[in-house]
């Protein structure tokens, strides 16, 4: 990879380096989508498992699955791309994390690179958890959404919205508990010290609930807590897992120095 002088690499090459990871995680997506294409049904019974017992519905040959419904002549093959879509993400999380990763490793020396292996390793389970627990608090969170409604009224929902709302919740409690790895990735290599991490903890939490009650899909408070609790957890833990880092970093370097 073509570098100028004090191995900056050009404009030009951070473009072709950003595009080829792009395109790479575009290829995963796409072949990760067709798991989700072809496991189409055995994904929206689950997806719909916190409304309707899709399975049971359709054994039983019932017209209609609790509050759920598709609209319009598309409505079922659009549904269908875009589960199989939002499923490629998710499953392709692994690969599209790495390539991100990916993508700034080329500005960091080879013993950053050696420690940045804890990103490739880390990335994968801990947005698996979050993911899950995004799964997990759905039934309760569509619940609690559900108890606004008026006992004179029906709550009828098109599965393309109730679709949108899960898969967000999912992916965004997966990318969110990316919050430690990134941080403590940043410690390893270098980046950021524990105490630059533990100092403004107030700006944390604070941007910790504000990222929490603008991007959480539905506005209860249950569903923010439980990814904002987490996540302030998660950030704690990251800076002190950083000192302790810092502290044993300084001692090696004093005893080296000392022999």
């Amino acid at each position: 990879m073509a570098t100028t002088t004090g191995g900056r690499m050009p404009l030009i090459e951070h473009l072709r380096e950003f595009r080829k990871r792009v395109v790479r995680s575009a290829i995963a997506i796409s072949l990760a989508s067709l798991i989700g294409w072809f496991f189409y049904d055995e994904l929206i019974t689950t997806l719909a498992q916190p409304v309707c017992d899709l399975k049971a519905a359709q054994e039983l040959g019932s017209d209609s699955c609790g509050a759920l419904y598709i609209n319009g002549v598309l409505g079922p093959l659009n549904l269908q791309i875009k589960v199989a879509l939002l499923s490629g993400v998710i499953l392709s999380a692994p690969i599209w994390l790495y390539q991100l990763w990916a993508f700034i490793a080329p500005a960091l020396h080879r013993r950053e690179k050696r420690n940045s292996i804890f990103f490739i390793i880390a990335a994968t389970p801990f947005f698996a958890a979050g993911a899950y627990l995004g799964y997990t608090i759905l039934p309760i969170a569509i619940r609690v959404l559900f108890g606004f409604t008026p006992e004179a009224l029906n709550n009828l929902v098109r599965f393309d919205d109730y679709l949108d709302f899960v898969m967000r919740a999912i992916l965004l409690f997966g990318l969110a508990f990316e919050l430690p790895v990134f941080l403590i990735t940043f410690n390893l290599i270098g980046f950021l010290s524990g105490a630059s991490i533990l100092k403004p903890w107030r700006i944390w939490v604070f941007s910790i609930f504000l990222f929490v009650a603008g991007f959480t899909p539905s506005a209860d408070p249950l569903s923010m807590l439980a990814l904002a609790l987490p996540l302030i957890a998660l950030y704690l833990f990251s800076g002190f897992f950083a000192v302790l880092n810092d502290r044993r970093r300084a001692k090696k370097k004093l005893s080296a120095e000392s022999n």
